[in-house]
């Protein structure tokens, strides 16, 4: 019994880091922290968000992110319940 003791905490240590990650506004976030909430968004990529964000004003739903080069519908998926598109609070 005393190994079960030992063993159950261990999961918690073993989980992802991005398991961890929570919702993130692309409207209003910087590019270091969509790169750190987001699966599969490198510093690269995150950019390429808020430049298009700056270009083309706020993304109005989480398929839109899809429109920046470099970000197809798959990350957008695997990002759906990570993605928040509140209105962008600078204007």
């Amino acid at each position: 019994m005393r190994i079960w003791k030992r063993a159950l905490p261990l999961p918690a240590v073993l989980l992802p880091l991005w398991a961890l990650a929570g919702p993130v506004n692309v409207n209003t976030a910087d590019a270091a922290t969509l790169s750190d909430e987001l699966q599969g968004i490198g510093l690269s990529k995150a950019r390429a968000i808020v430049e298009y964000r700056e270009k083309h004003g706020p993304f109005k739903s989480a398929d839109d992110l899809s429109l920046v080069k470099g970000i197809g519908e798959r990350t957008v998926e695997l990002n759906r319940s990570d993605i928040l598109v509140g209105p962008d609070k600078k204007k």
